[in-house]
């Protein structure tokens, strides 16, 4: 098991943050989702989150990689994430839509009733109903909080530390007349602002990997629940069969964490441990890619056809192969090349692939799960 690791808290700015957004990103908030957004960025803005990311990744191999880079992704976790989400954001809804996770999947079931149902799953095993307080950190665009409030009837406010991200959920919840179900606040899950015992529930939904240590991600929900309330979160976690000591399997970790904006992805007997650490009873663990199901949950990744479910997905699945994946490649380098495309957006894309590639790679050998399902209570009294 590995030890605890001290990490230094990045100090917040929200003025500056906004002021990169408004930058960066502009009005492109309120547009249609999709590679079209990549039309309206600010080349100077997108340099910048190009360096700032790619600066801790850059020509690293697992062989080559020390702990003290792994340190310094960890004390930058925010500005890493944050800069990822300003990156990737864009290439996600085109791909994969509003919903930034992965999913089971039962037979003849389309790739949008999946998701959805995994999102309903959560609420359903962590008890959500009508009126209760939930706060979801890493809320992301806010695709699975419009869903949970939605099937459940509670009030939803959603954590993040990306400000597009946060005007694309709070203009998708207007559109949608949940605005007075949803809200949308700023914050570094870390450190957050809100009141102890603010809220009936708590959940997260594969956002909790990018803390640089679970134990003090986990620590802050525990303090924000109120007494007796419930913690549900489906974590990132390397698997049993991970072995650090093989170079194969740290160079499908890494290439995991390169593609996917995250600092440092922990084992499940970490994750277990961290949860137990703050506080928490843990009444449900469970790997949920380990059930016996026929259709692999990496499967839309893959690009692979034989398991489509509807018809209405095989754009979707189209975006996964490699031919999909090879005509963004030259499209956003062709749209880079005449200046109508910031650059770094092909390296973005790229980026993703090679993620992708991995966690497929890792899901086929159980080296890596995106969905142990923990579900734990903060005690009563």
């Amino acid at each position: 098991m590995a030890p605890a690791r001290v990490v230094e808290l990045e100090v917040e700015d929200h003025a500056r943050d906004a002021a990169f957004n408004k930058a960066m990103h502009g009005k492109a908030a309120t547009k249609r989702a999709g590679l079209g957004s990549l039309l309206n960025k600010d080349t100077g803005a997108q340099k910048a989150a190009v360096d700032e990311y790619f600066k801790h990744f850059d020509d690293m191999a697992a062989a080559e990689e020390t702990e003290e880079s792994r340190a310094s992704r960890r004390n930058e976790y925010a500005t890493l994430t944050k800069h990822y989400y300003n990156l990737a954001t864009d290439f996600y809804e085109y791909g994969w839509g509003a919903s930034f996770h992965f999913c089971r999947f039962a037979y003849g079931e389309s790739f949008h009733q999946a998701i959805a149902r995994h999102e309903h799953y959560l609420a359903h095993v962590m008890g959500l109903r009508d009126g209760m307080r939930v706060l979801d950190v890493g809320c992301g665009v806010g695709g699975p909080a419009r869903q949970i409030a939605k099937f459940s009837g509670a009030n939803i406010v959603g954590l993040n530390n990306n400000d597009y991200q946060i005007d694309r959920a709070t203009h998708y919840a207007a559109k949608e007349g949940l605005s007075d179900k949803l809200k949308f606040v700023k914050g570094d899950f870390m450190q957050m602002s809100f009141p102890d015992n603010s809220f009936d529930a708590v959940y997260a939904i594969e956002a909790t990997v990018h803390a640089p240590a679970l134990v003090g991600v986990y620590s802050e929900i525990f303090r924000v629940l109120k007494p007796g309330g419930v913690f549900g979160v489906y974590e990132w976690v390397m698997t049993d069969n991970y072995n650090p000591k093989d170079a194969r399997h740290r160079q499908i970790r890494l290439d995991i964490e390169i593609g996917d904006g995250i600092s440092n992805m922990e084992p499940v007997d970490v994750a277990i441990k961290a949860i137990k650490d703050a506080g928490f009873e843990l009444e449900v663990n469970e790997d949920m890619a380990d059930r016996p199901d026929a259709i692999p949950w990496y499967w839309p990744l893959s690009g692979d056809f034989k398991y489509l479910g509807s018809m209405f997905d095989f754009l979707t699945i189209f975006r996964m192969t490699k031919l999909g994946r090879g005509i963004v490649h030259n499209a956003v380098g062709v749209l880079e090349t005449i200046g109508l495309a910031p650059k770094g957006s092909q390296k973005t894309a790229d980026t993703l692939a090679i993620g992708g590639d991995a966690l497929v790679q890792g899901g086929k050998e159980k080296l890596f799960t995106p969905m142990y399902l923990m579900v734990a209570r903060k005690p009563a009294a």
